[in-house]
């Protein structure tokens, strides 16, 4: 069983030409994203600003929204990952994935485009689960656990109580419910892992 995509409706590019084409989507849309709102911007904006055609814009993604979810799915991953890279310790990774959850939701919620509207789980929860099954390899695993159903479980707890937590006026630090988060998860993820893998 494999991780819902950001994308479900549009296969994965693996050449370079299709690969710079949808960065080149993505970019072109966050720099029209600065000037409008996104309902107001149309397909031809995102491919000229991106210096391709509509019709290479619908090789790529179906509509918009596609592009928009692929976007936020490709920003979140990568600020996600670098958080992780810098952090100190194995040991902290689900506290450091729940305060970038906390801290990305914080700002998609408050800020005044689209994104504030936007399911953000379609792009989210697919980043989160490749990261915990990624996690999940270094360490030896309790017989009969699917590492995948494992992974979805933690990301939508993570996601979850993230999302509650970014709709809660005066609401607690991100650093304090980031704690709160690894509390409630972290004693799940010891009673499925044993150690780390060889």
């Amino acid at each position: 069983m494999a991780a819902p995509s950001a994308q479900p409706e549009v296969a994965e590019p693996t050449d370079r030409r299709a690969l710079r084409s949808r960065q080149s989507l993505m970019d072109a849309l966050g720099k029209v994203l600065r000037k409008k709102d996104f309902n107001d911007i149309s397909i031809q904006e995102i491919a000229d600003e991106a210096n391709l055609t509509r019709a290479t814009f619908y090789l790529h993604y179906p509509d918009k929204d596609a592009l928009l979810q692929a976007m936020t799915a490709v920003r979140f991953g990568e600020s996600l990952r670098k958080r992780l890279d810098s952090s100190p310790d194995c040991a902290g990774g689900l506290r450091t994935i729940a305060l970038g959850v906390c801290e990305y939701l914080s700002r998609a919620t408050s800020c005044p485009s689209s994104l504030s509207k936007m399911s953000l789980e379609r792009s989210v929860i697919p980043v989160i689960e490749g990261i915990i099954h990624d996690g999940l390899r270094k360490f030896h695993m309790a017989s009969g656990i699917d590492p995948e159903i494992f992974a979805t479980t933690v990301a939508w707890a993570i996601f979850g109580a993230a999302t509650r937590w970014a709709k809660t006026p005066d609401r607690i630090p991100a650093e304090q419910m980031a704690d709160i988060i690894d509390s409630l998860v972290n004693p799940l993820w010891q009673s499925i892992t044993a150690g780390r893998a060889h």
